[in-house]
């Protein structure tokens, strides 16, 4: 073994990337300074999409209405199936 000084202690020290990988597992890497993902899953400067992206969920699944519209209709099924078991 060699004489030089490894300075692995901040390396190793640094959180982690919080992505996972194919087989299933969470990525070993080191996160970006003041990301919490590494270079290769989207820490990387200019990564991603920009503010206010216009193309970005044009299907409107993800919109405060309808979020609040499927927890009316939740709710409206839950009643339904509670008067139902009722009803047996």
């Amino acid at each position: 073994m060699s004489d030089h000084a490894r300075h692995t202690g901040p390396m190793l020290a640094s959180p982690r990337c919080g992505a996972r990988i194919r087989s299933g597992g969470s990525c070993r890497s080191p996160a970006v300074r003041g990301r919490r993902r590494c270079r290769m899953h989207g820490g990387a400067p200019e990564s991603g999409a920009p503010r206010g992206n216009q193309n970005a969920r044009q299907h409107g699944l993800f919109t405060r209405e309808a979020i609040a519209e499927r927890r009316r209709i939740q709710a409206v099924l839950g009643e339904a199936r509670k008067l139902l078991q009722e009803m047996k």
